[in-house]
């Protein structure tokens, strides 16, 4: 259901006390008051702290300066038809107890005559005594059409071209999400004034959301030139994520494609699932969020609910774009209910629920070594489109990932090295140890200040102890859960 909806139904319903939390509030009265003329017969008074009510000419710079005054107002006021009192940033005042008592006081009289009080606020800030009298609500961020009408106006204003925005409206609404009205604005207006090409213009919208999602401090945001050219082997996961390269486009959406919901990619460490997110992100031509799931859980307690439900709106806000959860098991296992007080449990529930309903184009990717530690709801189908097995890399593969960081460290010389025979030694070494195989290799040939050569190779391989040999265990059980076919193969 729409915030138009959802308000309409609570004012037709003596909801007395509503809640909502935005950071547009002009854009908020605007709205209100469309709904007002177009469906509802209510009158509107509204308030803030510098200038009282401000609306009615009546009882204009009533309650300046006078939160308890304002709402002494509403109870003497003589209702003549039903009304809404629109209060802005009142949740800076509404934990002082006489206030407390007077909206207890007042919700008795605005029930009788179906009126309501709606408090604008940029955070939830709600106390103890009012909670069951109080409905939340959020005010959510310009939709794809609002974008398109500003965008519009804005361009008239500017005398630019409509053949110009009808070539590059969808780009730019694209661009766009996540951003309020008033961002929109000064950021279309700076960034025309600048006469930059409309290309180059899109291209500096994403640096100003990316500024925008890192201030967050939750999501972060990768700026990747990776392909799946950079990733050796895993030629079933590539073959899968290429057939979904194109179904965030809108010849996709045309198509009637459903967007991918994402993946789960899982096995051993070093076998290449980092690279892989950020080898989608430049592959598919979208931006990458990557969720420090930490964050999630650092601070006061009480507070993880809200960060991550605060992450989901940032990253719809973003959309269409890529969600990295790395290393989800270190959050999430079948023991994290009885080492907390439930923390875990409600937002792992909160994630659960959105990974099952978004609708919103994030291709979700999660990555996670100990896959057994799992909790079985996040395996289960629905969450995720598939998961994914990585395991160490077979001889071919090898050879792969052998002249993929040789061509990076020596992009005029790699020929030279015996690719084939260094492959054959490193059997059950995962790609992030051949990378550091070669990385000591020149570390010891820069010493002694000369080129690092394929016997440089080989001496560190023949010292070097990869995972599998000190985590063989845990590794052959991984490995044999994959064989029993409860899980897709990467290679």
């Amino acid at each position: 259901m729409s915030f138009k909806n959802d308000l309409k139904l609570l004012l037709s319903t003596q909801n007395v006390l509503i809640y909502i939390l935005n950071s547009e509030e002009e854009r908020l009265e605007y709205n209100i008051n469309l709904m007002i003329q177009q469906n509802i017969k209510k009158h509107i008074y509204c308030w803030n702290f510098i200038d009282g009510y401000y609306n009615n000419p009546n009882y204009f710079n009533t309650a300046l300066r006078n939160p308890l005054q304002a709402i002494e107002f509403i109870e003497q006021l003589n209702f003549p038809i039903s009304t809404i009192f629109l209060l802005k940033d009142f949740h800076v005042f509404i934990n002082d107890i006489s206030i407390i008592r007077k909206i207890k006081n007042v919700s008795r009289c605005l029930k009788q005559v179906n009126s309501s009080i709606i408090i604008s606020a940029s955070e939830i800030q709600i106390p103890d005594l009012l909670k069951d009298f109080i409905t939340v609500l959020e005010f959510p961020l310009p939709n794809d059409n609002e974008i398109n009408v500003e965008l519009q106006r804005l361009f008239q204003i500017m005398n630019i071209s409509s053949s110009v925005y009808s070539e590059y409206c969808y780009d730019l609404i694209l661009a766009y999400r996540g951003f309020s009205i008033e961002k929109i604005r000064i950021s279309i207006v700076k960034l025309l004034s600048s006469n930059s090409s409309i290309r180059k213009l899109i291209n500096n919208i994403w640096n100003e959301k990316q500024q925008l999602i890192e201030q967050t401090d939750i999501l972060e945001f990768y700026s990747v030139d990776y392909s799946f050219e950079n990733v050796g082997g895993l030629i079933l996961l590539k073959d899968w994520l290429n057939k979904r390269s194109k179904a965030f486009s809108k010849q996709a959406k045309d198509y009637g494609l459903m967007a991918p919901r994402g993946i789960l990619l899982v096995g051993i460490q070093g076998t290449g699932k980092s690279l892989v997110a950020k080898a989608i992100s430049g592959q598919w031509q979208l931006p990458l969020l990557k969720l420090d799931i930490g964050k999630i859980f650092a601070g006061i307690i009480g507070k993880s609910e809200e960060r991550v439900r605060n992450m989901i709106r940032i990253a719809e806000q973003s959309s269409p774009c890529i969600l990295w959860i790395d290393e989800i098991d270190k959050c999430f296992t079948r023991l994290s209910n009885y080492t907390d007080s439930g923390t875990t449990s409600r937002v792992l529930g909160t994630l659960l629920t959105w990974l099952a309903e978004k609708d919103k184009p994030i291709f979700v990717i999660a990555t996670a070594n100990q896959v057994l530690s799992l909790p079985s709801e996040l395996l289960r189908k629905g969450r995720f489109d598939e998961i994914f097995f990585l395991d160490l890399p077979n001889l071919a593969e090898r050879e792969k990932i052998f002249t993929i960081h040789l061509m990076k460290f020596r992009p005029l010389s790699w020929m030279k090295y015996d690719i084939k025979f260094l492959s054959k030694l490193t059997d059950k070494f995962s790609g992030a140890e051949i990378e550091q195989a070669i990385i000591e290799a020149m570390y010891n040939a820069f010493y002694e200040k000369r080129e690092f050569s394929t016997q440089d190779i080989i001496n560190v391989i023949s010292h070097f102890v990869p995972l599998s040999f000190t985590d063989k265990v845990n590794i052959s059980a991984i490995q044999n859960w994959a064989a029993s076919g409860k899980i897709r193969m990467a290679s």
